[in-house]
């Protein structure tokens, strides 16, 4: 009654539930889903029962990438509807006052429940479901195939247009046919290639280079109205001993009868021999028989594929188990075939790794063949330098150089200091500060007047003729420290900005006598080419 629901699922009732599958079908009924209802739920009665139950609430029959899944087994656990009090199948009725909510059923409801376990362990599974996909309707929303090897046809195939393809499109010769995807009267596809070799003209698109085509497994026709759609064959039963060889059997059903009523002529079950135990003896263990072989391990050419057994009980005589619990073999798959890569074009570069100078960029693009096709080489990304406008550089100085003498010997002058530049600005870096310094400085007072002068004068000379004498006298008494002239200056070490110049007054004679230690080399700094540059 609900406009949210699509189908709604009937299955023909089976009484008692217990019947075997090789006296009945499994029951069976078909239903559909669409973009907007893809959720799948259903509860059936197990009978005789107290309104035991199993089902499924809200599977998702809807894939991540938009396509329609191919096949769902789940097994089922039992669970109570809460309207009956029985504890075993076939309990008289005895309502439920009141009614309680669904629940699953555990192994420690009531010791006479055939869930019953009194260690508390995992309770029975007791049905198992499969939802499988028969065909697909419509417009599909995902164009790539599942896959090439779990592919189901539609219902009816589509008759082939005549070969469309555009002479700027040069194609090799179509591959053989590969392998029908189904190996039993239902439906499947097989698949060919072909390898696009050039695209003379970008702006006309070129058709595909997989072409699929619906089949059958060998023996079956799609024209032949007495072909029965058939099951996937069930797992194999327990072996029918637990030591030594004994025998084993597995069944399927029928899934569609012909459409011209005839019978299925379709086994549906087959019988094989089976080896549990080789040797029965007290050195020997038990081990379960052989599960199923795993899928080989490549999807085409030469594989593996491996099967494994459990060890139930080891020697009654406390020797180790020699018995292989795996197996594996050989299996060959169809022949592979090269398959050129599906590639979209190169997207746009991207941006410079950096705002300035030198940085690096790169492009992608996607791999569209399927991943099943096999392995593709082909690099999907690209890196490359790039070269923006250059970083600006800042103006760097060195430290700033000792104060020099004041320029003058009385009264008021100046001092300088400078620094040099070890980095010219450029690219519009930040330009450079001042490299010359001013201070002021005073001396002793200056004296003024004609007489005061000459006095001065006077007493300058004196001076000098008493420092000489002084100089003599210690000639005579000590060893002389006797200098050399000063050098001339150097060359200034700039040629604007402020620069320093040097002389040097180098010791000619040094005295050995431990009172003249100041008799040393002598250096003077000056500030030259000032002027700003």
């Amino acid at each position: 009654q609900s406009d949210e629901v699509l189908t709604v699922i009937k299955a023909k009732a089976q009484w008692p539930a217990w019947q075997p599958l090789n006296v009945r079908a499994a029951p069976s009924a078909e239903f559909s889903v669409d973009r907007h209802r893809h959720l799948m739920s259903f509860l059936t009665m197990l009978g005789p029962s107290p309104d035991w139950n199993v089902g499924l609430s809200a599977e998702d029959l809807c894939t991540k990438d938009c396509g329609w899944v191919q096949k769902v087994v789940q097994d089922l656990i039992p669970w109570d509807a809460g309207t009956d009090s029985g504890v075993t199948y076939e309990s008289p009725n005895k309502p439920t006052v009141p009614q309680e909510k669904i629940r699953p059923l555990t192994s420690l409801d009531h010791p006479q429940s055939p869930f019953y376990d009194p260690e508390g362990g995992s309770i029975k599974l007791v049905a198992r479901v499969v939802i499988e996909r028969i065909a697909r309707k419509g417009e599909q929303c995902n164009i790539v195939p599942d896959n090439i090897d779990d592919i189901v046809a539609d219902l009816a195939p589509e008759e082939k247009e005549e070969d469309d393809t555009p002479e700027t499109c040069i194609y090799s010769n179509w591959s053989p046919w590969s392998a029908c995807s189904s190996s039993t009267c239902e439906k499947g596809k097989r698949m060919r290639q072909r390898m696009l070799k050039a695209q003379l003209d970008l702006s006309v698109p070129c058709p595909d280079t997989q072409d699929f085509q619906p089949c059958m497994g060998p023996g079956c026709s799609d024209e032949d109205g007495s072909t029965c759609m058939m099951s996937d064959w069930i797992t194999w039963s327990p072996c029918s001993v637990s030591c030594g060889m004994g025998t084993r059997s597995r069944e399927r059903y029928v899934k569609q009868f012909p459409e011209d009523g005839s019978m299925c002529k379709v086994p549906t079950e087959e019988t094989e021999k089976c080896i549990v135990n080789e040797e029965c003896s007290p050195s020997s263990c038990l081990v379960t028989e052989w599960g199923e072989w795993d899928e080989c391990s490549a999807s085409c050419g030469t594989g593996m594929k491996r099967r494994h057994r459990m060890i139930k009980m080891t020697p009654a005589d406390g020797s180790m188990c020699k018995a292989e619990t795996t197996e594996a073999e050989k299996c060959m798959m169809p022949e592979c075939h090269t398959i050129p890569c599906l590639l979209s074009a190169w997207s746009e570069w991207s941006d410079c790794s950096v705002t300035c100078g030198k940085g690096m960029r790169t492009r992608q693009r996607m791999l569209k063949s399927a991943a099943e096709l096999g392995d593709c080489n082909e690099e999907l990304e690209q890196a490359e330098k790039c070269m923006l406008p250059e970083c600006p550089i800042d103006c760097e100085l060195t430290e700033w150089s000792q104060w020099s003498e004041c320029n003058t010997s009385c009264g008021k002058g100046h001092m300088i200091r400078t620094r040099m530049i070890k980095i010219e600005p450029q690219f519009g870096g930040t330009g450079c500060p001042e490299t010359v310094q001013r201070t002021k400085c005073r001396v002793r007072k200056c004296l003024r007047g004609p007489g005061m002068e000459k006095r001065r004068w006077k007493e300058a000379r004196e001076k000098r003729r008493s420092e000489q004498a002084k100089k003599n006298i210690d000639s005579d008494q000590y060893p002389v420290c006797r200098l050399k002239p000063w050098t001339s200056w150097t060359e200034c070490s700039t040629l604007c900005g402020g620069g320093i110049q040097e002389r040097y007054m180098m010791v000619k004679k040094r005295s050995k006598s431990t009172q003249f230690t100041s008799c040393k080399d002598k250096k003077e700094l000056r500030a030259c080419n000032v002027h700003p540059c």
